[in-house]
């Protein structure tokens, strides 16, 4: 059976920047291993539900909760790949952070994080389904910029 993740794509709207160039993506950098970039995202509990998953490792990882988080519909990717030769799936919902100041606090996991604009997004985060991942959620947000327009 493959090993499930679940997390969130975070990111928040810079007021002093038009649209779409004020979008930023959170990644966090690993305490372990290759110190790879990766959104919040963590392993699903035996009886978790996965957006629960989500939000618990968000908020174990990086500090934020369900009041500090905006979750938008009609946005899930799902990823697979194999890690040590087994395969992961990993599910990504798009998560808005309500007050783009709010403080990021991370976990021993992590050693750093960063607010990326897409592409450096997508420079830091080396794996190209995940680079695809932010690409998608980043026309996703700009799609529903053009709606309200």
């Amino acid at each position: 059976m493959a090993l499930r993740a679940c997390g969130f794509i975070v990111f928040r709207r810079l007021a002093v920047v038009p649209p779409p160039d004020n979008i930023e993506y959170l990644l966090l950098q690993t305490s372990y291993g290759e110190h790879h970039w990766t959104p919040p995202k963590g392993h699903v509990d035996p009886g978790e539900e996965d957006l629960i998953t989500a939000l618990r490792e968000t908020k174990e990882e990086a500090g934020l909760g369900a009041e500090q988080l905006q979750v938008l519909d009609g946005f899930v990717q799902e990823l697979r790949y194999e890690v040590r030769g087994r395969p992961k799936e990993v599910l990504y919902w798009l998560a808005e952070l309500r007050d783009p100041g709010t403080a990021v606090t991370l976990s021993d996991e992590h050693q750093d994080y960063r607010w990326a604009r897409v592409e450096e997004a997508c420079t830091l985060a080396q794996y190209k389904d995940l680079q695809d991942t932010l690409r998608a959620a980043h026309r996703h947000l700009e799609a529903d910029l053009d709606k309200q327009h």
